[in-house]
This record gives C-alpha cells, sequence and structure tokens, in this order.
C-alpha cells in the first residue's frame, strides 16, 4: 500500500519504526544507491549520516520530540560514500493514534546548492579577475586584526597597489587590453604572494593585498619588491608589449588601526604619495604622510570643483620683437578664477592634475578656449600676423589622442591652424625621440607650429632642431639668467642662437626681467623676447588692447636705452594696463607644465 501512495514521489522518503527502517522509495535508492532490501531493517542514522554530522542526528531527535516537525538543509552520505546536500523534513510515523517511528523526506538540493555557492563566489569575488571583491577582503582583514588583537605576533599588514597610467591603455588600445592587463596583473600578484595572504581587487586598476603573520615592516617590504619585481616586467597583450609599472603604498596594522578601513586608509595614503612620486615604487605610510596627502587630495576635490564649473581662463603673456617691440605672439596661460572674481595662478593646481589624470581635460579645454579668442582676434584684427602658443605637458604630447584633440580645437574654432603653436619642453622630446619625431611629424600635417620650449634646461641633443619640423625654439630661462652675467652658458646661448639664423628657426628668450639681461640679449643678437620686464600674463581683453593699440617706437627705443619699470610693465605703460593678478606673475606655470 506505502509504494502505490509513495513509489512515485519525487523526493526520496524512509519510513522508520523506532530506529529501523521498514520502507524506501525509489527516489531513495536512485539519490543514496541503497535498495529496499539493503535498508530494510537497519538504522538509517548508521546507513546515511556521516561522521562529523552525527551530533546533529541526536539533535534533530530532540527537536522532533519537542516541536514534533523538523525542516533543515543538511548533508547525507550515499552508499559510495559520496556527500549529497538534501533537504531534510522530517515528522513523527503514527500508528493508530501513536507515534511509532518517523517520516523522513530528502530532496536532492546539490544543483540548487551549486547555483547558491556560484551566486555567493560572484558576491565575494570580482568578475573579471577571480580575486577576492573589496567585501571578501574587508572580512579577512577584519579576521586577521581580531587575530592581532588576541596575539602580538600574528600582525598583519596592507598594501595598496595602483596600476601607473592604466587610463592611457584603454584609450589607446581599448578596454579589452585593458581587461587582459588586468587579469596578468591579478596572477601576478598571487605569485608574489604566500597561500596565507589575500590579493583583492577593489575597483578599476586598484587592487589590495594582505599580508598576515608578519611582525615588522620589513616584513612587509619582503613582500612589496617582490611585487615591484613582477610588475616590471613587459606585458604581452594582444600582440602589444606593454611596459607598466604600479604604486604601492605599505602600512602594519597599529594599535590605533581599530577598523579594517583605517588601515586600508592609510595604505591608499602612501601609494598617493609613490604615484605623487613617479610611480613604479613603493612607500611606506607614517603620520606626517597623512597631512601632506589630506591637503595634495583637498586640492584635487578643489580641482575638480573648478573645472567642473569652469572656474579658470586663459591669460595671455606677450612676446616681441626686440627690435622694434612688435608684437609677435602670446603665451596662453591658466589662471584660476576665486569667487571673489580675483585670479590666481594655476600652477599647483597643473602639477595636481597631472597625478590625478585631469591634465588631458584641462588640454581640450584650453586648446577650445585658445583658439576660440585666437579666432575672435584674427577676425578683428586682419592684418595681423601674430601667434598663440599653448604648453603641452609630457603626458599630454605622448596622449595617443593628441593629434585629434588639436584637430578638432582647429577645425571647431576656424582659426587658421599656422598661427597655433604648441609649446613642448626639450626634456619631453627626449624620453622618447622616436615617437616623438611621428608625433611632431603628425602635428605638423594638421598645420599647427611645434615650439621646442626651456631649450637648454637638460642640454638636449641641438640636432633635434634638424631632425623635427620646429617652427620655434624658446629657451629656458636659467639659461638667459646665467649667460647674461657671463660664463659658459654664455657661449651656449649664442650657439643656439647662430644655429637658430642658419636654419630659419627663430629664438625667443622668456623670462626677461632684468635691464642687464635685454642688454646682453641685445649684444648677441637674440630677435624675440618675453617676460615681466615687457608684460605679465594679462587677461583677453587687456591682451585685446595691445593688439588694437600699437604702442609705437618711442617707448620701447626708451627701454632699449636702459629705462626701468616702476609698480607697471613697459606695456602696461603704454598702453594703460594694469596687473590685476594676486600673486606674482613671475610665479606663472604654463600649461601642464611639469618641470
Amino acid at each position: 500500500m506505502l509504494e502505490g501512495v509513495l513509489g512515485g514521489l519525487p523526493d526520496a522518503i524512509a519510513i522508520t519504526r523506532g530506529n529501523l527502517v521498514m520502507y524506501v522509495n525509489r527516489e531513495f535508492t536512485r539519490i543514496f544507491g541503497y535498495s529496499a532490501e539493503e535498508v530494510q531493517g537497519r538504522d538509517l542514522t548508521a546507513l546515511l549520516v556521516p561522521q562529523s554530522r552525527l551530533p546533529e542526528a541526536d539533535i534533530l531527535k530532540q527537536t522532533l520530540e519537542m516541536d514534533g516537525r523538523i525542516a533543515m538543509d543538511t548533508v547525507r552520505r550515499t552508499r559510495g560514500g559520496e556527500l549529497v546536500d538534501v533537504a531534510l523534513t522530517v515528522v513523527p510515523f503514527v500508528e493508530r493514534g501513536s507515534s511509532v517511528g518517523m517520516c523522513l523526506t530528502y530532496r536532492d538540493i546539490r544543483d540548487r546548492k551549486q547555483r547558491d555557492d556560484r551566486l555567493q563566489h560572484f558576491a565575494l569575488h570580482d568578475p573579471l579577475t577571480n580575486l577576492p571583491n573589496r567585501a571578501l577582503f574587508v572580512d579577512r582583514l577584519k579576521l586577521a586584526m581580531a587575530r592581532r588583537d588576541r596575539r602580538r605576533e600574528q600582525g598583519c599588514g596592507v598594501m595598496f597597489l595602483d596600476l601607473d597610467k592604466f587610463k592611457e591603455i584603454n584609450d589607446s588600445l581599448g578596454h579589452a587590453a585593458g581587461d587582459a592587463v588586468l587579469i596578468e596583473v591579478a596572477g601576478r600578484l598571487c605569485s608574489a604572494i604566500r597561500p596565507e595572504d589575500t590579493a583583492s581587487r577593489l575597483s578599476g586598476d586598484e587592487f589590495a593585498i594582505l599580508v598576515e603573520h608578519v611582525r615588522t615592516i620589513a616584513d612587509l617590504i619582503v613582500v612589496a619588491e617582490r611585487i615591484i619585481a613582477v610588475m616590471s616586467r613587459p606585458f604581452e597583450v594582444l600582440g602589444h608589449r606593454i611596459a607598466i609599472t604600479a604604486s604601492v603604498g605599505v602600512a602594519l596594522c597599529g594599535k590605533d588601526h581599530g577598523l579594517p578601513e583605517q588601515l586600508l586608509r592609510d595604505a591608499d595614503f602612501a601609494m598617493y604619495r609613490g604615484k605623487q612620486s613617479g610611480g613604479g615604487r613603493y612607500e611606506i605610510f607614517d603620520r606626517t604622510m597623512k597631512v601632506v596627502i589630506s591637503h595634495q587630495q583637498e586640492r584635487e576635490r578643489e580641482l575638480r570643483q573648478v573645472l567642473a564649473k569652469r572656474e579658470f581662463a586663459l591669460w595671455y603673456q606677450p612676446y616681441f620683437q626686440l627690435l622694434t617691440g612688435e608684437l609677435e605672439g602670446f603665451e596662453g596661460l591658466l589662471r584660476w578664477r576665486r569667487p571673489d572674481g580675483s585670479f590666481e595662478s594655476f600652477g599647483e593646481m597643473l602639477v595636481l592634475a597631472e597625478g590625478a589624470g585631469l591634465a588631458i581635460s584641462i588640454l581640450r579645454e584650453t586648446l577650445a578656449e585658445g583658439c576660440g579668442q585666437l579666432q575672435s582676434w584674427q577676425r578683428e584684427w586682419q592684418e595681423s600676423r601674430f601667434s598663440l602658443c599653448i604648453n603641452l605637458s609630457g603626458r599630454q604630447f605622448y596622449h595617443p589622442e593628441i593629434g585629434s584633440m588639436v584637430a578638432e580645437a582647429v577645425a571647431q574654432s576656424g582659426v587658421d591652424p599656422g598661427r597655433v603653436v604648441l609649446e613642448i619642453p626639450e626634456i619631453v622630446l627626449s624620453e622618447s625621440p622616436e615617437a616623438a619625431v611621428a608625433i611632431v611629424g603628425r602635428l605638423a600635417s594638421i598645420g599647427v607650429r611645434v615650439a621646442l620650449d626651456h631649450f637648454g634646461a637638460g642640454w638636449a641633443p641641438i640636432n633635434f632642431l634638424a631632425q623635427l619640423p620646429i617652427a620655434l625654439v624658446k629657451l629656458d630661462p636659467r639659461l638667459t639668467a646665467a649667460a647674461a652675467v657671463g660664463g659658459p652658458e654664455a657661449a651656449v646661448l649664442e650657439s643656439v642662437l647662430h644655429l637658430g639664423k642658419r636654419l630659419g628657426v627663430p629664438v625667443v628668450a622668456q623670462g626677461v626681467e632684468h635691464a642687464h639681461e635685454l642688454g646682453f640679449l641685445r649684444k648677441v643678437g637674440c630677435e624675440l623676447v618675453q617676460g615681466f620686464l615687457f608684460s605679465p600674463a594679462v587677461d583677453a581683453e587687456s591682451a585685446g588692447a595691445m593688439i588694437g593699440r600699437d604702442p609705437g617706437a618711442a617707448w620701447w627705443q626708451g627701454l632699449l636705452a636702459g629705462g626701468t619699470r616702476t609698480g607697471t610693465t613697459a606695456v602696461g605703460r603704454a598702453v594703460g594696463l594694469q596687473n590685476r593678478l594676486t600673486l606674482d606673475p613671475r610665479h606663472d606655470l604654463p600649461l601642464a607644465r611639469t618641470d
């Protein structure tokens, strides 16, 4: 009769009288492998319950007596010794109104458990690299810190790792290449740590490493050096050989680290310092670092707000023909427009922008504003042929989209590209001469001109002037200042001037501040000059006044004859301009200049 009722049910059924089996259905045989004859009259606990679950069996009997029913997920053993996840339901088996045994129902939940395990794995692991994610990392770090609190010799530490210039890989090679790099980084990190340690991907290109059972910072340094070493090997990604470095911050758990987030934050502070120092290195957290980095991060937040609200503007410092005082062009310099309406040099912000990955956004905005302003002047003073110089940092110059950014700005503004001059520091060209030649050629094909800026700062090869289509050379102010007081720098400067004339490349002496420097430049035949002696950077309206009201030759000849400035610059006196800059204009930094 039982077989007719229970034999076709999808769940395994076992009925016991006392502790001995009196009936099992076909599904019981399918799941556990025991035939009805093999289990008849035997103790079900001895047959199915694993050794590790025997205490559970005793508790189940007590629970059944108290509650009259049991429902739970557990594990049972098959005839072949395999452990099976089952949903177990137990109710009393009643005959003639009395409980004489148990009716046990087993549902095979292996598929469900596998799905649950996969979901739990995905909830705690990064789907791309399969490393633990932030939630699992913080949980393991919490346990490690608790062990450290109980036993001081069981210390732990954290490393925070961020890839240097990772965004450039995504921008140049695509996100598939970026994903391939992240997967390879995960593998290298796992190879550099011990089995008991944890490597985790927090987000993007940020990774964290938990190192356990350490006593001193020296133990962490050993691991940090291994990580830097494995990261220094080139990456082979989608047919490209890529050199990638990483910045690593190291923090040892101390008595003031009450929460995992505090230790992770300190490692992040140290990583940030490593990145600010050029990347490709590890830094160890200390207390003074927190104050410095907090200030820098606050300035970064301020910078992002300035960019989002467009609280900046280009100001323009002129450069002139030395003999006549004729305006030759302007150099665009960024200014921060303060809430009170005053303007401040953008110098510190530009250095932060490089480290925060915002230099490209700033360049895009600057190109658009500079080219737009130049086109406006071009329409108003059609006979003038002055140029506008815009500076490029190394990161901006080598960015894969530099050509398209410049072409877009020129096309949208409608400006004559020949009047746009991109200034590139000589040290940037020295970093990768072959790539520099290709990029300069690409920019020249757009029609813009390229200037070699700060020439003489790093003693770059003179043959740059012959190898590249350079339209202008701007001398490093330190070379000008040193040459004006005699010494070997004077011979170097004269050689550059001579070579420039032979090649037809104009040379600008920039940073001219004193009358004796002007006298020296006249003596050696320099043709173009720029500096605070003549004019600071001024706003667009004041710059337009310079173009529209030619001051004539009298004031310039007076300057050449030895006149000095008092309160306002030479050009300021000639056209009635006042310097409204809140900081000393001699402290200017041009767009994203990092030297």
